[in-house]
């Protein structure tokens, strides 16, 4: 009886991480959402003055060119959903609209339904104008509602700071 048990208590006490999904590498998910670039070239950017804590560390901008002609900018982050990391990356026009939002890796055990493309579909044209906000441009997902809030709260953030970025031309 205790050999059955033991088993079925393992289960019910693995972490929540235990339901992680890898969908994409970050080689993918720049090819994905710049299919025509040649290459991508890492750039890292210093924490500006006045950045809030939570946006601490340094900006790693991967930047899609062809030729000599930049076709966007693509970033990889994680924030935290309800108990575990989310990694996703958010593809922006040189023009500082968001192109696309992929989600790479989901380790929660709920609310992965923020990976469907209807809701990361939300996020295409946003810009540092837009409030990209969760209940004004971004509709939340019941079930859902922390990994939406975080996940939108991230794309606003790397959208501000590469508006910024590219504003001081030090994205050129």
């Amino acid at each position: 009886m205790r050999l059955t048990l033991f088993p079925a208590a393992l289960v019910a006490l693995a972490p929540a991480s235990a339901f992680a999904v890898s969908y994409l590498s970050a080689e993918q998910a720049q090819k994905l959402m710049f299919p025509d670039a040649e290459r991508f070239e890492l750039r890292e950017f210093p924490v500006a003055a006045g950045t809030a804590p939570s946006a601490a560390g340094p900006l790693q901008v991967r930047v899609a060119r062809r030729g000599d002609a930049t076709l966007g900018y693509v970033v990889i982050d994680e924030v935290i959903g309800k108990f575990e990391l989310i990694t996703y990356a958010v593809g922006v026009n040189r023009d500082g609209s968001v192109r696309q939002v992929e989600v790479m890796d989901y380790r929660e055990s709920h609310g992965y339904e923020i990976r469907l493309p209807a809701w990361r579909r939300q996020f295409e044209g946003k810009t540092a104008a837009s409030p990209i906000r969760v209940g004004e441009d971004i509709a939340n997902i019941s079930g859902a509602t922390l990994s939406c809030r975080h996940v939108t709260d991230g794309v606003r953030r790397i959208v501000t700071r590469l508006d910024a970025l590219r504003r001081s031309g030090a994205l050129s």
